[in-house]
């Protein structure tokens, strides 16, 4: 059973988009509500927003399957991100507008929360795990880059609306100062879209625990409003707006492959 796709390049890079995955196994959606069967809270397109990484040599790591089978960006164990606030879980049985993934009785019990981390959560941590050993057994250093997007709106998770460009570092614990104010830089020199650091999203699980900058390994998760290149409400992908994107998240990845020399 495949449950991600892993293309091997030669830069520096590794871009990983955790909740790219929409799939969900029949016997998962039988017990799962009309509205939680088409897995709205996808982080839908960012796979094909990203396919020109694979022109900058970067590695690309997708998942086939939906957050609502497991979410591959939050810690095994269930362990919240952001205590105190609301969030989804390892296996979430809340979408984001606060309605139930689950018929009522249907939720997903302890055994098969451990099976779904076997089967689907490990083999994406390993892959991640080993690409970015080789890449940096290869260059010396490696950039993780978490590509995530949202809608612009979720009562839930935060108030008013998002910016348009949240970059997370954990607040400066998972990458270099130094890259950390690159990646500013570029955003600052632009002003067609709104940004921020370290504010609501400061990296999900995978920037915090790969983020390890004084092993050569540095983590910036990245969530981008999803209206900045399509519709919200029909999940269509719309290329014009989406290639204007494009062009300020290649800046972003090109500062992180130029990155090594930096201090």
């Amino acid at each position: 059973m495949h449950v991600h796709e892993l293309h091997r390049g030669s830069a520096p890079l590794l871009v990983s988009l955790p909740h790219d995955g929409s799939e969900i196994p029949e016997p998962f959606a039988s017990r799962m509500t009309p509205e939680a069967r088409r897995s709205p809270d996808t982080d839908w397109h960012v796979g094909r927003l990203y396919a020109f990484a694979r022109e900058l040599g970067a590695s690309v790591l997708r998942p086939r399957y939906s957050r609502y089978v497991v979410d591959l960006n939050r810690p095994a164990d269930g362990r919240a991100l952001y205590p105190g606030r609301s969030e989804t879980g390892l296996v979430p049985t809340v979408r984001f507008d606060g309605g139930p993934i689950y018929w009522p009785g249907q939720e997903p019990g302890t055994d098969e929360i451990r099976e779904r981390v076997a089967h689907y959560w490990q083999p994406y941590h390993d892959a991640l795990r080993g690409e970015l050993e080789r890449l940096r057994a290869a260059h010396g250093r490696v950039v993780l880059w978490e590509g995530h997007s949202i809608r612009a709106e979720v009562p839930m998770l935060f108030e008013g609306r998002l910016l348009d460009f949240n970059l997370g570092t954990h607040a400066g614990a998972s990458c270099r100062p130094a890259l950390r104010a690159r990646l500013e830089a570029v955003l600052a020199a632009q002003r067609d879209y709104t940004h921020v650091t370290d504010a609501r999203f400061r990296g999900g699980y995978i920037t915090r625990h790969y983020g390890q900058p004084e092993q050569g390994i540095d983590a910036v998760q990245l969530e981008l409003v999803q209206a900045t290149y399509m519709d919200e409400d029909s999940f269509e992908y719309l290329p014009e707006r989406a290639a204007r994107v494009q062009r300020l998240i290649r800046g972003l990845l090109e500062g992180c492959v130029e990155s090594r020399g930096l201090s």
